[in-house]
């Protein structure tokens, strides 16, 4: 009998949310499944660990046929854990995260939660993908998605991905249109124009609550913002060396960073020593 591929799945809206439900049903078909994930919401929390707090790791109900823990940390805790720890003596051949409720594309790939923990999956030399769906609403459908997720999983598994690499996947939301196919990306440039709604607590105090809106600055046909549009599926490959390597002749050649060294006051040149011998 053929072996099954080994599957850990984590998240960052938390371990009871829906999207990891549908993700964990599509990952039984294809292999065995673990779970680790955080016991509440972890979004927007970046690639954030713990530090200074402990950690803790139980066991899970929340899947009844699927070895399961909840996690007191963030989306990267809860991959270093199961790496270090429920997993030390095996190795993932798969690290899934998500399915995020909301998108992450563009520059929300750097706020993600849900992306964090595959890129720290990457860190650690295991193949990954991150799934979100761009619906915001509270009972959303994550029906349509899931042929996509398991073509884009097996896919991963036959083929591999790069050392070092995620995969950055964001679905279009459910509407009457079918899903056009997959297209693979590059992350937009786009940003958040961001304020910060001022308020007052029944005490008096002053609180903030961020809000904003999302702006994209990219025309290209050729980003995942692009792809959403128009109702693809996009992937975009997503890597944890963040060098700006434009940027490193700039900086060498234009750049005076190492100027000669000037004498200090009182000493002596080679010049004038010579000169009073």
């Amino acid at each position: 009998m053929e072996k099954k591929p080994l599957i850990l799945v984590s998240n960052d809206d938390g371990i009871t949310a829906p999207g990891i439900h549908t993700l964990v049903k599509v990952m039984q078909r294809i292999g065995e499944v673990v779970v680790v994930a955080p016991d509440g919401p972890q979004s927007g929390m970046g690639h954030a660990i713990t530090i200074g707090n402990t950690l803790r790791l139980d066991k899970s109900l929340a899947f009844s046929d699927v070895e399961s823990y909840e996690c007191s940390g963030t989306p990267a805790d809860c991959v270093k854990l199961a790496k270090h720890h429920v997993l030390r003596d095996r190795k993932p051949d798969l690290v899934v995260s998500g399915i995020n409720h909301g998108s992450n594309s563009s520059i929300s790939v750097l706020y993600s939660g849900t992306m964090s923990a595959a890129i720290e999956a990457a860190i650690e030399g295991l193949p990954a993908i991150g799934f979100s769906l761009c619906d915001y609403g509270h009972d959303i459908d994550f029906s349509h998605t899931e042929e996509y997720v398991e073509r884009i999983t097996r896919q991963a598994l036959e083929f591999g991905i790069p050392a070092g690499v995620a995969l950055n996947v964001n679905f279009p939301k459910k509407s009457e249109q079918p899903i056009a196919g997959i297209k693979v990306c590059r992350q937009a440039r786009a940003k958040w124009e961001e304020e910060f709604d001022e308020r007052t607590d029944p005490r008096g105090r002053s609180y903030f609550w961020l809000t904003g809106n999302f702006v994209n600055f990219d025309k290209g046909e050729d980003t995942d913002e692009a792809a959403l549009a128009q109702n693809y599926v996009s992937v975009v490959p997503c890597q944890f060396d963040m060098t700006a390597n434009h940027a490193i002749s700039l900086l060498n050649n234009e750049w005076n960073l190492n100027p000669a060294a000037k004498p200090t006051p009182g000493s002596k040149t080679p010049e004038s020593g010579a000169a009073e011998g």
